[in-house]
């Protein structure tokens, strides 16, 4: 099966009551699993603009930036607690968790390959400041913040977004202190 059925069935599985409602009833699995599931759903699906005869998105994403614009909002709104306070209480609200993360994974696929290695160190750069501000929030905060969820679930999750946050400081640390002299001759 290609890429593209794989991300239907991923999204197919998300979508599920049950599977739905037990990653909803944990904040950490809220945000850290079921939010990049449906990503990485629209991730593969977009699979199918490399080929030409279905690349829409040629003329309006050509250099890959509107695409990134749009993949940064998408997420920087679910990052906000009341999004994810206001997924699990409005329905309109969950239907469009489930259409605009997979179309922001879309959007990334289609947009990542072309932006500048500039472009992708600041987007990356960007995440990792999010995170860390993320981590600190959640565990630092002293009131409960979600609605949905109570305060031990917020500091899981803030621990989470830190233990992430490391993992990106990391990759940083081992890219700038890798010899990538083979690369640039390929």
């Amino acid at each position: 099966m290609k890429q593209p059925g794989f991300g239907v069935i991923i999204l197919g599985l998300l979508i599920l009551p049950p599977i739905k409602d037990y990653l909803e009833s944990y904040m950490l699995l809220h945000m850290l699993v079921q939010l990049p599931l449906l990503i990485l759903s629209g991730w593969l699906i977009g699979k199918i603009t490399e080929h030409k005869s279905i690349n829409f998105l040629g003329i309006w994403n050509t250099n890959g930036v509107p695409g990134i614009i749009l993949f940064v909002f998408i997420t920087m709104y679910w990052m906000l607690p009341r999004a994810l306070d206001e997924a699990v209480t409005i329905s309109y609200i969950e239907i469009f968790k489930f259409v605009s993360l997979p179309l922001a994974g879309f959007f990334l696929r289609d947009s990542w390959e072309k932006i500048q290695a500039l472009g992708r160190g600041f987007i990356f750069l960007n995440y990792l400041s999010m995170f860390g501000l993320m981590a600190w929030l959640y565990i630092d905060s002293p009131i409960q913040i979600c609605n949905n969820y109570l305060e031990t679930q917020q500091k899981a999750l803030g621990w989470g977004f830190l233990i992430i946050t490391i993992g990106m400081v990391l990759y940083i640390l081992q890219a700038v202190f890798t010899d990538h002299a083979e690369e640039a001759e390929a």
